[in-house]
């Protein structure tokens, strides 16, 4: 049997466990809180530090409640993590960790992190889920196994029209490999995205309108019933988003990311604006009307496709969207950016996105970051050569989760 301790939690670390220290080693301890005193149970051990398994809580933190999802827990569904956590207690704790990894990981000494603003719900926001096929029912992937799925009956994340649409749902799983319910929470549009193991479409009754698409290995994809694409409303403005192209699963925070952007860019009529990692064309879109020039990035078919008819819908005839990797486009772009917004995937832009953004001497860049660390790694790389981290906002897109959205600044010094 591997050892067991007790101790104290003290604080959240980036990832979602919390930590203690025991004979000078960090122990980390999925769902624990801050101010729990525990047993736990040491499953990997390294020399500063170890991850064990929270056998019992013997005295617990003010911050716990009982989870309210039948499905959550350590050995059930993985689909959130931090249900056990007052909101309050959340929101603080997501805080500390963007200070915490700015801080260590970026190498900045008292970084400008913004207190986390709430955005919209913290329960029923999700316009977007993927489910998996697994023993004849849906469910999410397992918190201790990633080959497993847990079935759910119900999700306590998934918006209204998303509930609603589960419930109705009555499919043959045979061939069935994911399932992604998405919704339009604007205008009340609904899509049931299918991913099969042979590109072969089968049967589904709903009682609901709800538009059916296969979504081929390829990723194009095939409409079944109604049309492939829904139209989401975001900051005043309508997006076409197809089954296949990204969008946030949280509508309120798109509007959120969109305003916090637009004020920490400070677009003016003669700017060019790039728009890195484009997707749909959410910042171009917003902002295409307050600057002289967009040029958009995508690497996606159909989120460039997308982009290209939100601009035309529009009328931003000063915008062009380039379909290409960013390092490629960047390779190649012509004439200097005033602005720069990026968004990129869970890994940051990365040193080589960086470094050509550096020689093309931009003064004003805007990271939108998922995570923390990768943020925080691009902003080291960003100070090593000069930029200043003005400000990080942090917007808690995805609550009851340890997933945090970031909007960063960064200026020019030099």
């Amino acid at each position: 049997m591997n050892e067991r301790i007790e101790l104290e939690l003290t604080a959240m670390a980036h990832g979602g466990p919390a930590l203690g220290h025991h004979r000078g080693q960090v122990i980390f301890v999925p769902y624990g809180a801050p101010g729990d005193t525990v047993r736990a149970e040491i499953e990997l051990s390294k020399k500063n530090w170890a991850r064990a398994r929270l056998v019992e809580v013997l005295t617990p933190s003010p911050d716990r409640v009982t989870p309210p999802c039948p499905h959550f827990g350590p050995t059930a569904c993985g689909g959130c993590q931090w249900q056990y956590l007052t909101y309050a207690a959340q929101l603080r704790h997501k805080t500390d960790i963007v200070r915490d990894q700015i801080a260590r990981l970026g190498g900045l000494t008292d970084p400008p992190v913004r207190d986390i603003q709430p955005v919209g719900e913290a329960w029923s926001y999700r316009n977007s889920v993927q489910l998996h096929a697994g023993n004849e029912t849906l469910g999410f992937i397992a918190a201790d196994d990633d080959t497993r799925v847990e079935p759910i009956e119900a999700c306590l994340l998934m918006h209204p029209l998303l509930a609603q649409l589960y419930d109705e749902l009555d499919l043959e799983m045979e061939g069935l490999l994911r399932l992604t319910l998405r919704a339009a929470v604007r205008s009340g549009q609904r899509m049931v995205v299918f991913e099969t193991e042979d590109d072969e479409p089968f049967e589904m009754e709903v009682d609901v309108p709800v538009s059916c698409v296969l979504l081929r290995s390829d990723g194009l994809p095939i409409t079944l019933v109604g049309r492939d694409y829904l139209t989401e409303e975001v900051a005043g403005r309508r997006y076409k988003i197809t089954a296949g192209s990204f969008f946030q699963v949280n509508t309120p925070g798109a509007d959120a990311v969109v305003a916090a952007v637009s004020e920490l860019l400070q677009p003016q009529p003669h700017h060019h604006l790039l728009d890195l990692y484009a997707g749909v064309g959410l910042f171009s879109v917003a902002l295409a009307d307050r600057v002289a020039r967009v040029t958009a990035v995508e690497a996606a078919p159909s989120s460039v496709l997308d982009a290209r008819a939100n601009l035309e819908t529009v009328g931003a005839d000063n915008a062009r969207v380039i379909e290409a990797d960013v390092l490629t486009a960047l390779e190649d772009l012509e004439g200097v950016p005033d602005i720069v917004v990026a968004d990129p995937p869970r890994a940051g832009c990365g040193a080589a996105v960086i470094g050509r953004l550096v020689e093309l001497g931009i003064k004003r860049l805007v990271i939108v970051a998922c995570d923390p660390a990768a943020l925080a790694r691009d902003a080291r790389t960003l100070s090593d050569v000069g930029y200043s981290l003005v400000e990080v906002r942090p917007l808690d897109l995805f609550p009851q989760t340890y997933h945090i959205e970031c909007v960063a600044l960064f200026e020019r010094s030099w």
